[in-house]
């Protein structure tokens, strides 16, 4: 097939070919030759016409036939000259009316438009006979002329039909064979392929079917064969695969009920530490309590009897106890961080910081803080008691370690987190509570949100050391993160991000500050 199509392919291109060269040859050459000849013998006319003229009138206007006709005769000569190029009759035809014009031209036309221009124009009648005789033999040169070219028309036209009509028996006896050949391979692929592959594509239906255990019997050419081979191979692949994945559920069904029933027991082993811790909050208070009460009663009743240092334990005592039912209620509070309450609603996020200004309105009075803040925050999903505890850790540790140069001056920015390609479809904000206190060092960085580290001792700041670990577990519990921003010097920057509202996202716009008491 492929070399009948080839052949086909080189033959019906000579022949086109052909074809198009000889249409070529009648469009592009013979016709405007003739054209440009029928072009040329007018010229020549109207010399005659203009030069009778002028002999006749003496009227220089009779000359300009003749001089245009000069220029044409130029003009189609040498175009005719070209179109005929590899023709040798159509130029001896050219030469002959060239040197018979020329010489009309030499021996009368020229002499006579003298004589005229003289004043001799009965000279010039004169020899008006013998001029007359020479461009008659002009006009037998241009009968001659355009009889080869109608020759030359004729014959290119007889070969451009013999072209076509061999063209044609040979195109017409190229599909005879072609639709030959295709009925021979037709009826061969149906013996050797069609059928092979109808009782593959039955016997795979089968094993599809789900009767994984009948076999792939190869049948036919070499290729089908393998096909045959290879669809087999990949039946016992998918029964030894079946098998294992049987087993495989078998484990994963037992594997589940034992994963059910660890989820079970977690369950009632949170819910045990849950009552434990709550109960174990009480049970310690409680003893602290008394130890802290009783100290103070103590001082009370034998302080005047009591020497200055056995004042100064009893203060130790006391002390002690209070730290010590601090530390367990801020332990409470942390462990209950994302397990009691769930009160995931969707709200503003300036409902939350507003409630922890609040809460810090005497601290910013006193210290004198200036707080500034966006006029609008986004829609986040949350839980409102634990943004709140956030907004007040992080605000409270600005004004708790302020410079003592300067009131603090915290400023609480929002926007959008940008993504890896610097676009902003995450779905993120990005908030930032910068403060000018005294800073927390590059390499304590990581170690403040560890739980009970602290950078400085009891003396000079109160606290457990617990307030941003529990910032860190607050915005995680809210699919955030927290970190510190080191390139900032003056100060302390905090950084962390929420995920915002799907439903609503609200842009925040320019911010207001507020001096002292929050807004």
């Amino acid at each position: 097939m492929s070399v009948l199509v080839l052949v086909g392919a080189v033959t019906g291109g000579v022949l086109l070919q052909r074809t198009s060269q000889m249409s070529d040859e009648l469009l592009d050459r013979v016709a405007p030759a003739r054209v440009e000849a029928y072009r040329l013998q007018s010229a020549l006319l109207n010399q005659e016409t203009g030069l009778r003229g002028y002999i006749a009138t003496s009227d220089e206007q009779f000359l300009q036939p003749y001089t245009e006709g000069k220029r044409t005769e130029q003009g189609s000569a040498a175009r005719i000259r070209k179109l005929t190029d590899g023709h040798q009759q159509p130029a001896v035809d050219l030469a002959a009316i060239e040197q018979a014009a020329g010489a009309w031209r030499r021996t009368y036309a020229e002499p006579a438009i003298g004589q005229v221009r003289a004043g001799h124009r009965q000279a010039a009648n004169a020899g008006m006979g013998r001029g007359k005789a020479d461009f008659d033999h002009l006009r037998s040169l241009f009968s001659a002329q355009n009889r080869h070219l109608t020759d030359l028309r004729d014959h290119d036209h007889a070969q451009l039909k013999h072209v076509r009509t061999l063209r044609n028996w040979v195109l017409g006896g190229l599909v005879a064979v072609l639709l030959l050949t295709c009925l021979v391979l037709a009826v061969l692929l149906r013996l050797l392929v069609t059928r092979p592959l109808q009782i593959l594509r039955t016997t795979a239906r089968a094993v599809a079917a789900g009767d994984f255990d009948r076999h792939i019997v190869p049948q036919g050419p070499a290729d089908l064969r393998a096909l045959a081979t290879d669809v087999e191979s990949m039946r016992e692949q998918i029964v030894t695969e079946l098998q294992a994945a049987r087993s495989r559920h078998k484990t994963l069904v037992r594997q589940a009920e034992e994963l059910d029933a660890q989820a079970l027991e977690l369950r009632r082993s949170n819910a045990e530490l849950e009552q434990f811790a709550y109960v174990a909050s009480h049970d310690l208070q409680e003893p602290l309590r008394k130890v802290a009460s009783f100290c103070q009663l103590l001082d009370k009743r034998y302080g005047d009897k009591l020497d200055e240092r056995g004042k100064q334990y009893i203060d130790f005592a006391v002390d002690g106890a209070k730290r010590m039912q601090v530390l367990i209620n801020d332990l409470l509070t942390f462990s209950r961080v994302g397990r009691i309450g769930d009160a995931h609603i969707a709200l503003d996020l300036a409902e939350p910081l507003d409630k922890a200004l609040v809460n810090l309105t005497t601290a910013a009075e006193e210290s004198g803080a200036r707080v500034t803040r966006p006029e609008a925050l986004p829609q986040i999903t949350g839980d409102p008691t634990l943004l709140t505890m956030l907004w007040q850790n992080l605000i409270g540790n600005a004004i708790k370690f302020r410079h003592p140069d300067r009131a603090p001056d915290i400023r609480i920015t929002c926007a959008p987190q940008p993504d890896g390609d610097g676009g902003s479809d995450t779905g993120m904000w990005l908030l930032t509570v910068t403060d000018n206190g005294i800073g927390i060092p590059e390499e304590f960085a990581e170690k403040v949100f560890v739980i009970f580290q602290r950078l400085h001792g009891r003396d000079a700041y109160t606290g457990t050391g617990i307030g941003l670990a529990l910032c860190k577990k607050i915005v995680e519990y809210h699919g955030g993160k927290i970190w510190i921003d080191t390139d900032h010097t003056d100060g302390t920057r905090f950084c962390f991000t929420l995920r915002a509202t799907p439903v609503k996202d609200s842009a925040p716009a320019p911010g207001t500050t507020l001096e002292g008491v929050p807004a």
